[in-house]
């Protein structure tokens, strides 16, 4: 069976008050883990309507009075991520038009993050065409967790929060008081992910998995740089989607020496066939957090789901009183 746990943040925020101008609305994407924030911040998730029509039209409805108050929208846009999308937007748009002061799109997961920049003639940035429909629609404020590219900030006029779901898996990983660990990283490009992990990891060894291709339709080849043999290797990323990239590198830490493969990832959007690589039994564990909601058909007995509610209600409570959300992460 997979496991569930959770950072707790102290002190537990008191009880808001009933006439606190704070607000938090949920999208459908993932209910459980805004109920999780709601929670945190002592308070219920505002009454909404959300029906579809026949056509597969969508409609949303505030059933409450939000004027001048400040309106939090959580909705990762995960899978369906174009209905997550086109949600989220109409939420915007429905507070903008009930006059709420301030719209703050929380995004655990931000959907269309790998399409960051042209790679070949007359594709799509779909990224910043993303950013800009949010914008668009009315959103004065992102709070977004873990972008694959922390570049998509810069495609935002608006003030934009990037937080980090890394304190969650390094508190887990404290408790399992593991020994001889090196942090690697599955690619070149994850290396200033990597290396800020191991800082954060009593200053862990880092070790990185090079990918090289010699010329067309010769096999990728595999290379570690830095020693694993004996240790425990903690794969880092920012998130898991067909769990090719990371198996491989499972494998290959296998083959140079590695006592136990762990894999950690913020967003574990598991699209086939990850379940099958992730349970063959080459991790010892595989740690992600609810950014996107886990399914139990997508659970094994290698997964442990841990939660981000806590430091995402915390970001939003920092936000609302006009405190530093960098200083959470030093």
């Amino acid at each position: 069976m997979s496991h569930t746990a959770t950072l707790t943040l102290q002190p537990v925020l008191p009880l808001i008050a009933e006439n606190n101008r704070l607000r938090l609305f949920s999208g459908s994407a993932n209910v459980p883990l805004s109920m999780e924030v709601s929670r945190y911040l002592g308070m219920d998730l505002g009454p909404m309507v959300r029906k579809r029509f026949a056509d597969g039209e969508l409609y949303i409805q505030i059933q409450e009075s939000i004027r001048g108050c400040d309106v939090y929208l959580l909705q990762p846009t995960c899978q369906p991520v174009n209905d997550h999308l086109m949600e989220l937007l109409i939420m915007i748009d429905a507070c903008r038009r009930a006059s709420a002061r301030q719209i703050t799109a929380v995004i655990p997961y931000y959907g269309y993050a790998r399409a960051d920049r042209k790679t070949a003639g007359r594709e799509s940035i779909t990224a910043k065409l993303v950013a800009n429909l949010i914008t668009e629609a009315g959103a004065d404020r992102i709070l977004a967790m873990d972008l694959h590219s922390a570049q998509i900030q810069g495609y935002f006029d608006i003030p934009f929060d990037h937080v980090y779901g890394s304190p969650v898996i390094l508190d887990y990983l404290a408790s399992k008081q593991l020994s001889d660990i090196v942090v690697v990283s599955p690619d070149v490009g994850g290396v200033a992910r990597a290396r800020a992990f191991a800082k954060k990891l009593n200053d862990a060894p880092l070790a990185i998995i090079d990918k090289r291709r010699q010329a067309h339709n010769i096999a990728e080849v595999m290379n570690v740089i830095g020693d694993v043999k004996g240790k425990t290797a903690v794969l880092v990323d920012d998130m898991i989607d067909t769990a090719g990239t990371i198996a491989a590198g499972a494998k290959i830490l296998r083959q140079e020496g590695a006592r136990q493969v762990y894999a950690c990832a913020t967003h574990a959007v598991f699209s086939p066939p990850a379940i099958d690589r992730l349970s063959s039994g080459i991790f010892e564990e595989v740690i992600v957090t609810n950014t996107i909601p886990v399914c139990e058909e997508k659970r094994f007995e290698q997964l442990t789901v841990l939660s981000v509610a806590n430091l995402l209600g915390e970001t939003i409570w920092r936000i609302h009183e006009d405190n530093s959300v960098s200083s959470m992460f030093r």
